[in-house]
């Protein structure tokens, strides 16, 4: 299984988080690579990557979406989870998307549900993970799960598919699919550029990971609610008329800062 799937956790300066991360994807039911990426080397990230005994692999960061890209390409197996250095994987992940790759080989990503984490709180219901879930509906029929049509139903109307829950196949996906000037819809983006290749998106309906909320997990510059407001709209007009983009961006703009749904789903920094 380990010429088959990686996890490659990405590492940035001193996460508090980091070790509870790179234990949860050693402990796995079955057992795969694990490598560290980072743009950002320290003693912190070497010590604990001495600890555990894993390779750390270096990169010059450029943007959170190149970062992104940097992670997933130096993977040398057919599948490769990014890890979030500040979540954690249940010990049946790895399992499943072994067995929903067996089944699916015409898959180009497999992602699945998620719980958060709030005050070390494991949530597994609120609205954001609701209106996901709903999202995520037409997903739920493998047999059309590779339409284009199928694929962006469940992009059209915000981010459902969170980046920590998803494994790539490496040769169905291009090298660069994240990088751009974004900064917090750096994961919708991919998952839009996705969305017109072949290839089925399969969609695991279980809570497989936790995603941890908490108010360092994200840039200053995505806060500022003017460079959201911006990249909304910017991924709106891919799915949408530029009128019905612009009413569609301020009602994700009001739902996100409501019900926490401003946190990036692919957030390293």
């Amino acid at each position: 299984m380990k010429n088959l799937h990686s996890f490659v956790v990405l590492a940035y300066k001193e996460s508090n988080y980091l070790e509870s991360c790179i234990k949860s994807v050693l402990n796995q039911n079955i057992k795969t690579k694990v490598f560290i990426a980072t743009t950002t080397d320290n003693k912190f990230i070497r010590k604990i990557a001495k600890k555990y005994n894993l390779e750390i692999i270096t990169g010059k960061h450029t943007t959170i979406g190149g970062d992104f890209d940097f992670a997933k390409n130096i993977a040398n197996t057919e599948l490769v989870t990014i890890a979030h250095q500040d979540d954690i994987y249940d010990q049946n992940f790895t399992e499943e998307i072994l067995k929903a790759y067996k089944q699916y080989k015409d898959a180009i990503i497999f992602f699945s549900d998620y719980y958060e984490i709030k005050d070390n709180k494991k949530e597994f219901k609120n609205i954001n993970l609701n209106i996901k879930k709903l999202l995520l509906l037409s997903l739920r029929l493998k047999f059309f799960s590779g339409s284009k049509f199928i694929k962006r139903n469940a992009l059209r109307f915000g981010n459902a598919i969170s980046c920590p829950t998803v494994t790539f196949v490496k040769d169905k996906c291009p090298k660069e699919i994240f990088t751009s000037d974004l900064k917090c819809n750096v994961d919708w983006y991919a998952w839009e550029k996705l969305s017109k290749k072949k290839g089925k998106f399969i969609y695991i309906s279980k809570s497989l990971m936790g995603h941890r909320i908490h108010d360092e997990s994200t840039t200053t510059e995505i806060i500022k609610e003017n460079n959201r407001r911006k990249e909304d709209f910017f991924m709106f007009k891919k799915f949408w008329p530029i009128k019905i983009a612009k009413i569609l961006t301020k009602f994700y703009s009001y739902s996100e800062k409501n019900n926490n749904l401003k946190k990036s789903n692919c957030k390293n920094k």
